[in-house]
């Protein structure tokens, strides 16, 4: 390297240390020369870009659920949650469930979709030859909104990068978001939910089923047919096809 290429590195690293020290960080993250994994316990969670480069430097499922649970970027869930609720399932299964926020039930347990939509789906599952052992189940926010409410716009914002990160790490093949919360916050899109099922979509190399949320279907009980319709689409892509 060139003297002045190494100026201007050094000039690169002194800004990008400098930055961090007025955001707060007293320690940078650490690579072990024995298991060459991050410590990411290093770094605090008191803003988006360092939760950000938390969630980036996790290299398993097992190390973003502790940066998840440590998380208080959002002031009213962090204060009124009993607890995070990050995901469960194979971690590194073909297909993802994808839901919108805890509620009081997961709240409490820790574990998404343990409710009566819990129970429905399933019910859905062992209709399509699965179980919760063959799939991954996760939500938009690792929190519950006050009351269930509706994750609100920068709530979303500030949980993506969780759950970016959560689908890097099991890879899935196929995800079928549960709900019009779901799909517009996977999808980008405002596009009703009713417009969104019925077809394959695509995230990032991922095929996308779009379906209603068995909350939903719970409130109303006429929408089974559709989603049962998606359900099959989502089994024939698959390659698992189930009958009638």
């Amino acid at each position: 390297m060139s003297e002045e290429s190494a100026s201007t590195v050094n000039r690169a690293v002194l800004q990008t240390l400098e930055s961090l020290r007025a955001a707060g960080v007293q320690q940078l993250a650490s690579i072990s020369a024995e298991d060459e994994e991050p410590n990411v316990e290093q770094l605090p969670a008191t803003s988006q870009p360092l939760q950000e480069e938390r969630a980036a430097l996790a290299t398993t499922l097992e190390q973003l659920q502790t940066v998840v649970a440590a998380c208080t970027l959002c002031d009213e869930l962090a204060s009124t949650r009993s607890q995070t609720v990050f995901g469960v399932g194979d971690p590194k299964a073909r297909l993802c469930f994808l839901g919108e926020a805890p509620g009081a039930d997961e709240d409490r347990l820790g574990e998404p979709f343990v409710g009566r939509g819990g129970q429905l789906l399933d019910k859905i599952l062992a209709a399509c030859n699965l179980k919760r052992e063959d799939v991954y189940l996760l939500n938009v926010l690792r929190c519950r909104p006050p009351n269930n409410r509706n994750p609100q716009e920068d709530e979303a914002q500030n949980c993506r990068q969780f759950l970016d990160r959560q689908l890097e790490l099991v890879a899935p093949e196929f995800i079928c978001c549960l709900g019009a919360v779901a799909a517009q916050n996977l999808l980008s899109t405002t596009v009703s939910i009713g417009r969104l099922r019925g077809k394959l979509h695509d995230y990032q190399g991922i095929q996308v089923v779009c379906t209603y949320h068995p909350a939903y279907l719970l409130r109303n009980p006429s929408a089974k047919k559709d989603a049962w319709a998606d359900m099959k689409l989502l089994m024939r892509e698959m390659g698992t096809p189930v009958g009638e």
